[in-house]
């Protein structure tokens, strides 16, 4: 019998909509140049902060979004392709899902990493704010890095947004409903899941804005 259970919570759900928003305006800026390297900065610290959100969540958050939950083992991604009943109706990320997300999450995280050392090899006016730790030619190496990176990073939303149409063509699933009202239908008997409180999310939301400041302005200035 198919019922709707509460799978995702308000931080996730707002964690995964507010880094499509500020991926799409860091592909539109940094695309862009000149001035508009100053918002594709911008940008990019609010993803760092946004990740580091995400690691800590995935760590104590909610039961859904907690990376024990859905990192599974070869054999489990196995037998999911194979169609194990249990691990199809399992709420939230599917195995292969899960491994989709960590491998989404690890080369953001080097994205925004290179961003922080990277230069505008055009003007040098908005360079990446801890790239004069670094000098000017390792600065334009990492930088190279960092254009590299956004093509696989690219290479990997382009699946991501393929399996969430295969899935809805295939399997009649609609995988993007549940991020946007934290519902998903399941079938069978499935526990209700258990969910961090908010208090919770937003001093990991300060823990991470924090973090992120005092790398900035930290090594930034003392460069």
């Amino acid at each position: 019998m198919k019922r709707q259970l509460v799978v995702w919570d308000v931080p996730t759900r707002l964690f995964h909509w507010l880094l499509v928003a500020l991926f799409v305006m860091m592909w539109f800026s940094g695309s862009s140049g000149g001035e508009w390297l100053r918002l594709h900065i911008w940008s990019g610290e609010a993803v760092a902060v946004l990740l580091l959100f995400r690691l800590i969540w995935g760590v104590a958050g909610s039961q859904s979004a907690r990376f024990s939950q859905f990192i599974k083992g070869p054999q489990a991604v196995r037998r999911y392709l194979a169609g194990d009943a249990e691990l199809v109706a399992q709420p939230g990320h599917n195995p292969l899902g899960g491994w989709m997300v960590v491998l989404m999450l690890l080369v953001l995280l080097f994205q925004a990493g290179t961003g922080l050392f990277s230069s505008d090899v055009d003007s040098y006016l908005y360079n990446g704010p801890l790239a004069a730790r670094i000098g000017d030619t390792w600065s334009e190496t990492v930088t190279g890095v960092h254009k590299l990176n956004f093509d696989l990073l690219l290479l990997l939303v382009t699946l991501h947004v393929s399996a969430i149409a295969a899935y809805r063509v295939f399997k009649k699933q609609n995988l993007l409903l549940p991020m946007l009202t934290g519902r998903q239908t399941v079938e069978g008997e499935v526990a209700p899941l258990s969910f961090a409180p908010l208090r919770l999310a937003l001093a990991g939301v300060l823990l991470s804005a924090g973090l992120v400041v005092a790398l900035v302005l930290g090594l930034g200035s003392a460069g």
